[in-house]
């Protein structure tokens, strides 16, 4: 509870100081609206019905996206640091794509894909996949070789080793890159939609630009990071307090 007083708090000031900026006029009201304003543009794009319908199409493409990563990913951090064949090939092709950003590979998918989803979809994974491999492969190659040793001495078969030894101890390091990933996801997935009409968030901050109402952009920011805290709290923050525990790691 003390926490939550916290934030409140914390977030109170800062809009706050934001008000007293916006009416001292410190910048133009155009470029930087108050919060008062950026409220009201808030409630009409979602009384309208335009913020839920592309908050709707941008969450349903990144989810898409993010579980794509994450079912290839996790596996493969898992062979690249087991196998020193792949890591050796494959590893180094992921270590080059790892300092790629993710916008570079739009020009790509819509070559590939066309103007549609699926190129949208291409560069979510990509960004995001990168991620979420290298994470798994250093937690795993970082775990004590004795998990492996004592799992082999007591007759583990090799694929009961991946699955029944490998997979709960790096779950540290999967839910790292889990995190890393889902944060990765968002920024491509922006980055898409800011580039070619898309229906999504991306395609509001763009129209707020063109149309120069800063109101609408600052909105659309403040819904992103809305949902990225809702998510870390709820979400990765459950997952995070539920592995500590089993790690014998929670205190309190």
């Amino acid at each position: 509870m003390a926490d939550a007083v916290k934030r409140v708090a914390f977030f109170a000031v800062l809009i706050l100081l934001w008000g007293v900026i916006a009416a001292r006029g410190v910048w133009d009201s155009t470029l930087f609206p108050g919060p008062l304003k950026v409220a009201q543009t808030l409630w009409e794009q979602f009384h309208s019905g335009a913020l839920v319908s592309a908050t709707a199409i941008s969450l349903r493409r990144v989810l898409i996206g993010y579980g794509i990563s994450l079912v290839v990913g996790v596996p493969l951090g898992i062979l690249l640091a087991r196998q020193r064949n792949l890591e050796v090939t494959v590893g180094t092709l992921v270590s080059g794509f790892q300092s790629l950003p993710s916008i570079c590979w739009l020009p790509l998918a819509l070559l590939w894909f066309g103007l549609n989803d699926r190129a949208i979809l291409f560069v979510v994974v990509a960004g995001s996949l990168v991620s979420i491999t290298v994470a798994v492969q250093d937690g795993v190659k970082n775990l004590p070789p004795t998990y492996v040793k004592a799992a082999q001495t007591m007759g583990t078969p090799p694929f009961r080793i991946y699955t029944d030894v490998l997979l709960p101890a790096s779950l540290p390091s999967i839910l790292t890159g889990a995190k890393l990933g889902w944060g990765y996801a968002w920024r491509a997935l922006m980055s898409g939609e800011l580039l070619f009409v898309s229906l999504g968030l991306g395609q509001m901050l763009m129209q707020g630009r063109e149309l120069a109402d800063m109101s609408q952009v600052i909105a659309v920011m403040i819904v992103i990071m809305a949902l990225g805290l809702l998510t870390d709290r709820v979400i990765f923050g459950s997952l995070e307090r539920h592995v500590r525990r089993k790690w014998g790691l929670a205190t309190g």
